[in-house]
């Protein structure tokens, strides 16, 4: 099983975002975070930057709705060529319809949970997700401290997964370093979402190399699944 390294652009130089992700092609995808400042208090990118990232990235997008009314504006960011696309649980009454419209347009589609969201209800519907997205900080800022809280949260999944032997990718968001990575990747999560750590490294390939190596140092397994 892979591990993928996502450096969220949140924590990037928004001014030279073309060469920020220059300096991350050593990475899997870019994570890109849409708050509303009304889902979350605090107000990012919308569809245009998306589409404009979208020709210049040199990786796959992975894009994260922190958004109210994820029925209405989801497809967009599918429709734009994003590779994956994450709405909340708690935003959405509807996230199986939502998910499959997603996949139909032709990406992949997650769905995230705040760390006080039950993971429980959504274990029976995996199916008709390729990404679960497991928040380890409270959505909205960049630059949190990780919640070592929400592993629990992230070994159920796990657990789910490897008794259903389904190819859902268990991501984790929120306060990842070097060692926090460890945590969550005996945990169980496989796709690691790092901002700060990423682009306030000196050398961003270089710490994209050591979350990969920590992460595959620490993976889970059958009798690690212990939180």
């Amino acid at each position: 099983m892979a591990n993928r390294i996502n450096p969220s652009i949140l924590a990037a130089d928004f001014v030279n975002i073309e060469s920020e992700l220059g300096r991350i092609r050593s990475a899997d995808l870019v994570h890109v975070d849409i708050m509303d400042n009304h889902f979350v208090p605090n107000l990012t990118f919308g569809l245009g930057m998306v589409e404009r990232l979208q020709q210049v990235s040199p990786l796959p997008l992975d894009i994260h709705l922190m958004i109210d009314d994820p029925e209405r504006w989801a497809p967009g960011y599918a429709e734009a060529g994003a590779y994956s696309v994450t709405f909340h649980a708690e935003a959405t009454t509807e996230p199986v319809a939502l998910a499959r419209r997603l996949r139909q347009i032709g990406a992949r589609a997650g769905i995230a949970l705040k760390p006080g969201t039950d993971v429980a209800p959504y274990l029976e519907l995996l199916p008709e997700f390729d990404q679960v997205l497991v928040m380890t900080v409270e959505p909205g800022f960049g630059g949190q401290s990780f919640m070592e809280s929400t592993m629990p949260k992230l070994v159920q999944l796990r657990r789910a997964v490897q008794k259903t032997g389904l190819d859902v990718w268990l991501q984790v968001d929120g306060g990842i370093t070097a060692q926090t990575i460890e945590i969550a990747a005996v945990a169980g999560a496989d796709t690691f979402v790092a901002g700060s750590s990423v682009f306030g490294a000196e050398n961003p390939a270089a710490q994209i190399g050591l979350l990969r190596e920590r992460a595959a140092s620490h993976r889970h397994g059958a009798g690690n699944l212990e939180l």
